[in-house]
């Protein structure tokens, strides 16, 4: 069963950052992110929300991009980026796959 929600530190575990750089990234980029609150007033991102964290780990970490160039970006062609994204993606779970074989082995 999928997720609606997920909380920071679900979203920190996934980009494996630090809660403080998700939370610092969720109010430099408003127009992209925007969270739910619960009732303690905790953020709650949707999975487009883990997407864009995601884009924007690629531009900013991966690409070394500006928070400037990184917003940019995503505003301009975000077709590239989601792209890239996927690709990044891709060839983490095929690493993770063959350190599981070479464990195996």
């Amino acid at each position: 069963m999928e997720k609606y929600f997920y909380t920071i530190g679900e979203v920190a575990e996934i980009l494996k950052e630090s809660t403080s750089l998700v939370r610092f990234w969720s109010n430099e980029f408003p127009k992209f992110i925007k969270p739910k609150r619960n009732a303690k007033g905790n953020r709650l991102f949707t999975k487009e929300d883990v997407e864009t964290f995601k884009h924007i780990h690629l531009l900013v970490k991966v690409q070394g991009l500006t928070l400037e160039g990184a917003a940019k970006r995503l505003q301009g062609d975000r077709k590239e980026v989601i792209s890239k994204s996927r690709v990044l993606d891709t060839l983490k779970s095929i690493r993770q796959q063959l350190s599981e074989i070479r464990q195996d082995l």
